[in-house]
């Protein structure tokens, strides 16, 4: 793994944690660097609310800045659809809320990549949506 690729997951784990100690449901970072050409890894993160979104938005921007990572996109009114993707190249970060989560379920259609960090609620939601 080079400098960039452990760069990319520290800082990909380091905002799932942050995302979880806000408030954050069902965190997931999965590796989807061997079945995606584009990213490395994926943050999936659910918010309670559109507040909340906000909130967690915020959260992740300011432990980006302190990085010195910066966005190849700009979220604005993002969190008012219910999903705000904040694109980092090597790694993505979904801010979703539940409605959107369930009907998107990205860890579904990413099925093939690697999960590298679960928070203990989204290993449940995993496990119970399969029964």
């Amino acid at each position: 793994m080079d400098d960039t690729s452990s760069s990319s997951r520290a800082t990909a784990l380091a905002a799932a944690r942050l995302l979880e100690e806000h408030g954050g449901d069902d965190t997931l970072v999965l590796r989807v660097g061997g079945v995606c050409t584009w990213t490395d890894y994926f943050v999936i993160v659910t918010a309670h609310s559109e507040t909340h979104l906000r909130s967690l938005l915020d959260y992740v921007l300011n432990l980006l800045k302190e990085k010195s990572v910066t966005p190849l996109n700009r979220a604005r009114n993002a969190a008012e659809s219910g999903w705000v993707l904040v694109d980092c190249g090597s790694f993505v970060v979904h801010l979703m809320e539940r409605e959107k989560r369930d009907f998107y379920e990205l860890e579904k259609l990413w099925f093939m990549a690697e999960e590298v960090y679960s928070s203990s609620s989204a290993s449940s939601v995993s496990s119970s949506s399969e029964s």
